[in-house]
C-alpha cells in the first residue's frame, strides 16, 4: 500500500502531502493512516540517529550458544539481554548457534565490558564475535508487497 511505503520513507510528511501522493483527499487519508495504526501495521514513528556522531563507533555481531536448550534458559537469556542497552538487536536463530546479537559501543574497552555482561548470563556457553569493518546496507524498513 502506498501510504505505508511513503510513511516508512518519510514519517514527517504532512497529511496533506501524503494525501496528494496517494491521490486521496486529506480526511480519508488521515482515516486510513489511523486505521493502519489501530490495526498494528504502523507500530510507531522514530528518527534515525547517526550512531557514529553520538560516539557509538563500533558495531559487533556476536554468536551465542547456550549450554542447554530449555525454555527456562531461553527465558533467562532473554530477560538479561533486554537489560543491556548496548545490545541493539537480538535474534534467536536456527543453525549452529542459538542467538545473534548486534552490539553498538564506543570503543574496544566498552565492547569488553558488554561482552563480559553477556557471558555472565546464566546458561551462556560459547560466543564468537565479528567486528563490523564497513556498513554496506542497513535495514531501512519492510518492502510493502501485495498488501490490500
Amino acid at each position: 500500500m502506498a501510504i505505508l511505503d511513503i510513511l516508512q520513507k518519510n514519517a514527517r510528511i504532512s497529511n496533506v502531502n501524503l494525501a496528494k501522493a496517494v491521490n486521496l483527499s486529506p480526511s480519508p487519508c488521515l482515516d486510513r493512516v489511523k486505521k493502519l495504526e489501530a490495526e498494528g501495521y504502523i507500530e510507531g514513528y522514530a528518527a534515525r540517529l547517526n550512531a557514529a556522531k553520538l560516539g557509538q563507533h563500533l558495531v559487533a555481531h556476536v554468536e551465542i550458544t547456550l549450554k542447554s536448550s530449555t525454555e527456562s534458559v531461553f527465558e533467562t537469556f532473554k530477560q538479561h539481554v533486554l537489560e543491556i542497552p548496548n545490545v541493539v538487536a537480538c535474534d534467536m536463530v536456527a543453525g549452529g548457534f542459538d542467538y545473534l546479537l548486534k552490539i553498538r559501543v564506543q570503543d574496544m574497552r566498552q565492547y569488553r565490558e558488554v561482552l563480559g555482561q553477556i557471558v555472565e548470563i546464566p546458561g551462556v556457553g560459547t560466543n564468537h564475535t565479528y567486528m563490523v569493518i564497513e556498513h554496506i546496507k542497513e535495514d531501512m524498513g519492510v518492502e510493502v508487497l501485495n498488501f490490500q
